[in-house]
C-alpha cells in the first residue's frame, strides 16, 4: 500500500467519523436517517407544537388503579352500562375543539408538514443521536393526532389499528424524499437507531386510552430519555400496562403483543423490562407468575367528553367521569375552559405555527453546505480534504449568538 492511498484511507475515514456513520445495527435504516453527530449542539424548536399540547392535553395524573364508578341506572330501562377498569386513565387531547375548527385543524397539519420538510432543509445526521429521537417521536405523534382528528367523533379506534388499511402501515408521510409509514419510523429507524430499547415505545401516542400518555410539550433532544422513563414509569404502572389477574395470570397491555419485535424472549425480556418500572404488589406478582397474558385493551380515543354514556333516558352522551377530577382543565391565565381558550386562539396559534423557524438561519446555511459538499465528494471519490469540513464545522455556528444550546 502507498503512502499516498493509505493517507487517503485514514482521511476518508476520519469523514465517516465526523459524519457519524452508524454502525451495522442501522443497515436496515435508510440512509438519509442513517448517522449522528454527538458533537453537535444545536436543538431543533418545537414551540409551535408545545403551544397546542399546553392548551389542549389534559393531564389526569398518575393512575391510582381505581376502577370508575359505573353510571347508576336509569328508570325505563334494562340495559345496563359498564366502565372498564381503564376508562379514568391516561392523558386526554380536547379532539371536540378541533373537530369544529377547520383553522385550528390547518395548524397541525402545518406543523407536521414543517418536520417533514425539515431533513430536506437540514439533514439529520448532523444533529445529536437524541435530538433525532425527538424529532421521529414529535412528526409521529403529530401525524397520529391529525389521522384521529380526521375520524373523530368516532370513539372506538381498533380498526384503525388493522390490516393494510391501518394508519401505522400507510405511507402517510414523506421525509427526505423517502415516503414513510408510521411503522416505518417505529420499527425501522427508531429500532435500528437505538438499539431496539424499548423504552422508545411509550413515547409514540396512538390516539387511544390502552396506549402510552400524549404529553402537554412536545419531546425535546435535552430531556428525552427523562420524558420517555416517565412515560414508562406511568403506563406500567396503570391499569392500561398491567393487572394482576390471579396467582398464576399476570396481564399486560395488548401493546407489548403489538410490540413483540423489542421483546424477541417475549416473557423473559417484558418481565425484566416491567420490573425496572413496576411498583407496589405488582411487582411481587409478576416475579412470582408463570404466565403472562397480553390482553389488556381499551380502544377509546382519548377525548375528553363524550366517552362514556349514560343508558336510558334520552340515551343523550354524559359528560365524562374524570371531568371533575382532571388537572390543568384551564388555561394558563385561569379564565375560560380549556375549549374556549383553543377556539379563540387558534388564529395566533396558526400565525406562529406558520412562521417558526426551526432551525437558526445561520445554522441552516452551514448544515447546507455541509451537505453539499458531502454529495460532492461522494460523486467524485472517497478523497476528502477534511480540514474544508472543519473549517466549516457546525461548531462556529455557536459564535452568532442565535442558536439554541442543550
Amino acid at each position: 500500500m502507498t503512502k499516498q492511498v493509505g493517507a487517503i484511507i485514514l482521511v476518508f475515514g476520519a469523514f465517516l467519523a465526523l459524519c457519524g456513520v452508524a454502525n451495522g445495527a442501522e443497515s436496515n435504516v435508510p440512509e438519509p436517517f442513517q448517522g449522528f453527530d454527538e458533537s453537535s449542539k444545536y436543538a431543533i424548536n418545537y414551540d409551535d407544537l408545545t403551544i397546542v399540547l399546553k392548551e389542549v392535553v389534559v393531564d389526569t395524573g398518575r393512575s391510582t388503579r381505581r376502577v370508575a364508578q359505573e353510571a347508576p341506572d336509569v328508570t325505563g330501562t334494562r340495559m345496563k352500562s359498564k366502565v372498564s377498569r381503564t376508562a379514568n386513565e391516561g392523558n386526554r387531547f380536547y379532539f371536540e375543539t378541533f373537530k369544529k375548527d377547520e383553522e385550528a385543524q390547518q395548524y397541525l397539519r402545518d406543523v407536521q408538514a414543517s418536520l417533514e420538510a425539515l431533513p430536506t432543509e437540514a439533514p439529520l445526521k448532523y444533529f445529536s443521536r437524541d435530538e433525532q429521537l425527538a424529532y421521529w417521536l414529535n412528526l409521529y405523534n403529530v401525524t397520529v393526532l391529525n389521522q384521529v382528528i380526521e375520524v373523530y367523533p368516532k370513539k372506538k379506534l381498533g380498526k384503525l389499528f388493522k390490516g393494510k388499511k391501518s394508519i401505522f402501515e400507510q405511507k402517510l408521510l414523506t421525509v427526505a424524499g423517502i415516503p414513510l409509514s408510521l411503522n416505518d419510523i417505529q420499527f425501522t429507524i427508531l429500532k435500528g437507531n437505538y438499539d431496539d430499547n424499548p423504552l422508545i415505545i411509550y413515547g409514540l401516542y396512538q390516539g387511544i386510552i390502552g396506549g402510552p400518555n400524549i404529553r402537554k410539550s412536545a419531546y425535546i433532544g435535552a430531556d428525552v430519555w427523562r420524558a420517555l422513563t416517565n412515560n414508562a414509569g406511568e403506563f406500567v404502572n396503570s391499569n392500561r400496562g398491567t393487572y394482576i389477574r390471579d396467582e398464576k395470570t399476570f396481564r399486560v397491555s395488548s401493546l407489548y403483543d403489538r410490540n413483540q419485535a423489542y421483546f424477541p424472549d417475549f416473557n423473559a425480556d417484558l418481565t425484566a423490562h416491567l420490573l425496572q418500572h413496576l411498583e407496589g404488589k405488582e411487582r411481587s406478582a409478576i416475579q412470582a407468575t408463570s404466565k403472562i397474558k397480553p390482553d389488556i385493551d381499551d380502544w377509546q380515543v382519548t377525548d375528553l367528553g363524550g366517552t362514556h354514556r349514560r343508558v336510558g333516558g334520552s340515551f343523550a352522551t354524559s359528560r365524562a367521569a374524570l371531568m371533575d377530577s382532571v388537572k390543568g382543565t384551564t388555561p394558563a391565565d385561569g379564565g375560560g375552559v380549556i375549549g374556549a381558550a383553543v377556539g379563540a386562539g387558534s388564529s395566533s396559534m396558526a400565525a406562529k405555527g406558520r412562521h417558526l423557524s426551526r432551525i437558526e438561519p445561520e445554522l441552516l446555511a452551514i448544515l447546507q453546505e455541509i451537505n453539499e459538499k458531502r454529495m460532492d465528494e461522494n460523486r467524485r471519490s472517497a478523497s476528502v480534504e477534511i480540514e474544508d469540513l472543519e473549517d466549516d464545522s457546525v461548531e462556529q455556528g455557536s459564535d452568532t449568538g442565535t442558536g439554541e444550546e442543550k
